[in-house]
């Protein structure tokens, strides 16, 4: 039997086929068109999603039920010691703190270990290549846990939202503000730092927002993140549910901005996506998670 597996769910951006090239599993998270339930990248395809977003369907976001949870961790267990799993941040959903009640019940007390570390999306994603690689360092579960939220803080990522309608549905902005930012081409920058998704700023224009996602960006390496930027040890992100010819523009123009740094892109889950709508754009950061002395 292996020592370690790792487990994240589908809001890391990483689809079932890359989870199979990792050595993971990532676990579809559900939501509703109208009434009817789907699984991401298991039961409805990308442009299916937008086609039925798009036409003005109520699209809900949902926690997997406890049953499907321990029924994936039930399978890795069979194959692995022990499990770090990575949920979506508590901040945004209750499935964490599932998780983790979970996870103190016999058989999975001591064998999984859940991450609270409020990530989602690409940062999200760069956490289970963390978790990899600490598992090749010879660290075990429980101290993979604690590393990784050791660093809950040590991430950032910028949206930029194109349409302020699904905003709208969401509760996020009145009927009124979005009425009006309509008609003035406003267009918002989000914030998902620490767990919470935040307005940062609101812009004229999508080009402005882009602009300003990157600024921001690079205000963030020069302060929050000096030390590590200074280290070579951040690591550059993006996020799109915009079309692949715009989402190549955005990762060339984040590379134009930040020269000799890679950058690592996803599209956004379905489940963020319902929220943002089509076109959107992400840029963020994930810094390497500090090594306990040894």
């Amino acid at each position: 039997m292996k020592s370690i597996g790792v487990i994240t769910d589908s809001h890391s951006g990483i689809t079932q086929e890359e989870a199979k090239k990792l050595g993971i599993r990532v676990l579809p998270m559900p939501f509703y068109i109208e009434d009817e339930c789907y699984y991401e990248d298991i039961t409805l395809t990308r442009e299916e999603f937008f086609k039925q977003l798009d036409s003005g369907k109520t699209v809900t976001t949902s926690q997997p039920s406890p049953e499907v949870v321990m029924n994936l961790w039930d399978e890795a267990l069979n194959e692995y010691e022990q499990i770090v799993y990575i949920p979506m941040s508590s901040g945004l959903s209750g499935s964490c703190a599932t998780a983790m009640a979970l996870a103190q019940d016999d058989p999975y007390e001591n064998r999984v270990f859940v991450v609270d570390n409020g990530r989602i999306s690409t940062p999200m994603h760069r956490s289970v290549l963390d978790a990899l690689e600490l598992i090749e360092e010879g660290y075990n579960a429980k101290e993979i846990k604690e590393i990784l939220e050791a660093a809950r803080d040590k991430m950032v990522i910028y949206v930029g939202v194109k349409t302020l309608e699904h905003l709208k549905k969401g509760g996020r902005i009145t009927p009124a503000t979005a009425a009006l930012g309509t008609v003035l081409n406003i267009k918002p920058v989000l914030k998902f730092d620490v767990g919470t998704l935040d307005t940062f700023k609101k812009c004229r224009g999508f080009a402005k927002v882009k602009n300003t996602m990157i600024e921001a960006m690079k205000e963030d390496l020069q302060t929050k993140f000096k030390e590590y930027y200074d280290k070579g040890e951040v690591n550059l992100v993006a996020a799109s549910s915009a079309s692949d010819k715009e989402t190549k523009e955005w990762v060339k123009e984040i590379e134009q901005a930040f020269p000799g740094m890679n950058v690592m892109c996803d599209k956004l889950s379905l489940g963020v996506s319902c929220h943002i709508g089509a076109g959107g754009l992400g840029i963020g950061c994930s810094c390497r998670p500090k090594r306990p002395l040894k």
